[in-house]
């Protein structure tokens, strides 16, 4: 090798590490301006490392003004008020998550809105007085951001709108959880296998006839005929068929909610017995013939009397709906030679058909 060779070398050689130098002294540089920020997530977020002069550099204008200064950003003209991508959205200073988009609605005001948060743990409100009447604030609990406001008109059940200012989130799409350190919720975006079973109480007339047909719906995993609405605890046959308890005969249907849902068994229940008779259905006639809707909760009942909309919004039937929607009371079961009892007697006496 001659000396020219070697000369060569050696310089190639110090630039190398002249030049890792640099990058190294850059990197520190970095970490000890930004105060160790950057090994920073929302797990292990610190407040006191996010002063307002450094908020100022991260965020944008309109960002620092809701979440510092309780801000509001102009409805429609935002990033997540019309998103309708699965995943979650985080607040945009700390990262910590704050709703899922399973949880959000188009509540038409312009801003993301949300029935609930994704834990109960996520935020925190408080009363509001900045305006003439008070509002309820919400806030992110790690990073204290201004977030928005909850209101009590949101859907059922629970009422509530969780009004939010899409300049206080940052959204992470389902897709991009893991790699961003949110794959524990994942899991919100994954169907759940297991049956979820619930029950309708419905009346339309004799109740062999109504079980006969429920049974072969699909969904249906179990029926029940018996008596309900009255005020008599445990009454017989003999006393129904009187018709001055007030009970009407009636039949429970437990069903698997993730093969069928509630609005899909009250449309059944209106296409297999007449709701236009008042107290009669077929050759039966008494208040223990009804046609009633035995409602569990708020939500059932706003679907029930949607779903009589729609069937006479259609004119399925020439005279008005009777069907009376009521609170749910006590079931009483019916003697057991009524169960099945047209799989026992085929050739039993049933009044129901499906009509459309």
């Amino acid at each position: 090798m001659s000396s020219n060779d070697f000369y060569k070398i050696t310089l190639n050689d110090m630039d190398n590490r002249l030049l890792i130098l640099i990058l190294f002294f850059s990197l520190y540089e970095s970490v000890v301006a930004s105060n160790g920020r950057s090994a920073l997530t929302w797990k292990n977020y610190k407040p006191e490392q996010y002063n307002k002069a450094y908020l100022k550099q991260i965020l944008t204008p309109v960002q620092y003004q809701v979440t510092q200064e309780n801000g509001t950003e102009l409805p429609f003209e935002n990033a997540y008020h019309d998103i309708k991508e699965d995943g979650i959205f985080v607040d945009i200073v700390s990262g910590e998550p704050l709703f899922s988009s399973r949880d959000k609605f188009d509540s038409k005001t312009g801003w993301p809105s949300f029935t609930k948060a994704i834990s109960n743990e996520a935020v925190v409100i408080h009363k509001d007085f900045k305006l003439i009447f008070p509002r309820t604030e919400v806030r992110s609990k790690l990073a204290n951001s201004h977030l928005g406001h909850v209101f009590d008109d949101g859907p059922l059940p629970d009422k509530k709108r969780y009004c939010m200012n899409s300049a206080a989130l940052k959204f992470i799409p389902k897709k991009d959880l893991a790699k961003n350190g949110y794959g524990e919720y994942i899991s919100l975006f994954t169907p759940s296998i297991r049956p979820e079973i619930k029950t309708a109480i419905l009346a339309g007339g004799c109740f062999w006839g109504m079980e006969f047909y429920f049974k072969k719906l699909k969904g249906v995993v179990n029926t029940q005929v018996g008596n309900t609405g009255g005020l008599i605890a445990h009454p017989t046959y003999e006393q129904i068929k009187k018709g001055n308890t007030g009970h009407a005969e009636a039949l429970k249907v437990e069903y698997d909610n993730t093969q069928i849902t509630y609005p899909e068994i009250l449309e059944y229940f209106f296409k297999i017995h007449d709701p236009t008779t008042l107290n009669k259905q077929g050759n039966d006639v008494g208040n223990q013939y009804r046609s009633s809707i035995f409602v569990n909760n708020d939500q059932e009942q706003e679907t029930a009397k949607e779903i009589i909309k729609k069937v006479e919004d259609r004119k399925f039937y020439k005279g008005k709906i009777v069907t009376e929607i009521v609170r749910q009371g006590k079931f009483y079961k019916a003697e057991d030679y009524h169960q099945d009892y047209l799989d026992k007697f085929p050739d039993g006496y049933n009044c129901h058909y499906q009509r459309y």
